[in-house]
């Protein structure tokens, strides 16, 4: 597989991540419960970062990538 299409199945996939977590978020109230529910704020905020980590990578290997092509 091509870097170029590995890295547009990373993005796919890490685009998916970052669904799932935002749909989670509204459903935090309904626990009811103030510590668990700080717990599982910070830790989707934790990997809500993650996610643009690897969203950061990959557009800075795609522009390296672009800037050899000239």
């Amino acid at each position: 597989m091509q870097r170029k299409a590995v890295i547009e199945k990373i993005r796919q996939q890490v685009n998916q991540i970052a669904t799932n977590v935002t749909a989670i978020h509204p459903l935090i109230p309904g626990l009811a419960d103030s510590p668990t529910q700080g717990e599982l704020l910070k830790a989707l905020y934790e990997l809500t970062k993650n996610v643009e980590v690897v969203k950061k990578h990959l557009l800075k290997l795609e522009k390296r990538d672009d800037s050899s092509l000239l």
